[in-house]
């Protein structure tokens, strides 16, 4: 049986996966103009990471003898990478893909502080795999929201 609090952690980042894809993928559809083709080419690429994130999620909360939550326990919190009114504000859209995945970096460090507590080390190093990706996904869009700023 599944510590409360790994499961919670694994059904929060789950729904926060499908949510990103969600809205990279708006994000990559709605953008406008020849400075935010490399924006949508790297949302578009990242949709297919983060849906394979939140499969490895969805099988854990399996293997725990868990279900991942469907479209009905589903509730939005990415106020911020909604796409922009104007479909030219790039910038908008850098600092929701940084709060996106700012908020990942802390659950999955929640989630492997609550697995290491649980002594489940599967959830722990599943946690770690994936908060390296979510890191390397900030560095990018650090990246570019330094090109944007000058």
């Amino acid at each position: 049986m599944a510590d409360d609090e790994v499961t919670r952690l694994l059904k929060k980042a789950y729904q926060d996966e499908i949510e990103t894809v969600m809205n990279y993928m708006t994000n990559s559809i709605v953008l406008d103009g020849v400075r935010a083709e490399e924006i949508k080419e790297s949302l578009q690429a990242d949709i297919q990471e983060e849906l394979g994130h939140a499969e490895q999620l969805g099988n854990r909360l399996k293997q725990l003898d868990e279900s991942p939550p469907g479209s009905g326990a589903f509730e939005a919190t990415q106020d911020t990478l909604q796409p922009p009114a104007d479909t030219t504000d790039v910038v908008s859209v850098i600092e929701g893909v940084l709060d996106a995945e700012n908020d990942a970096i802390e659950t999955y460090r929640a989630l492997i502080d609550a697995a290491e507590a649980a002594d489940d080390p599967v959830t722990e190093d599943l946690a770690t795999e994936l908060l390296g990706d979510e890191e390397a996904h900030r560095t990018e869009f650090r990246g570019y929201r330094k090109e944007y700023k000058d």
